[in-house]
């Protein structure tokens, strides 16, 4: 497993801007693919986005398709989640999750799938 802490959240306008960042410490995370997951009031986590180790293929929930992007830093052990044109329905606890396995063939969108996650990191949009 990895340690991860997230950072970023906060409180924006409908239609504005966040970057979150995640920082991992341990020598795998070249090795793993990285997720972002969300989870708002009353509803079960939900997978937001992933990347792959290299960072050549991601994934995106079609709720955030076109408006969130996913990079990664592989020298500074940190994955980014830029936030656009967010909506009231965005506002969640954020959460990034670290996969093992850097040999599936595509990126997993199962909880089950992460074995290290952050604290958390809330973002709230108001309308």
């Amino acid at each position: 497993q990895v340690q991860l802490a997230e950072s970023g959240g906060g409180l924006v306008q409908a239609g504005g801007s966040l970057r979150l960042s995640c920082v991992v410490s341990g020598r795998t995370f070249n090795s793993r693919a990285m997720g972002w997951f969300r989870q708002a009031p009353g509803k079960e986590r939900e997978f937001v986005g992933g990347i792959r180790w290299s960072g050549s293929v991601t994934d995106y929930a079609d709720s955030v398709k076109g408006r969130f992007t996913i990079s990664r830093d592989n020298p500074k052990n940190t994955v980014y989640l830029q936030m656009n044109n967010l909506k009231a329905e965005d506002t969640a606890v954020y959460y990034c999750a670290s996969d093992p396995r850097s040999d599936r063939a595509t990126i997993s969108r199962r909880l089950a799938d992460f074995d290290s996650w952050g604290q958390g990191t809330q973002v709230t949009v108001s309308s």
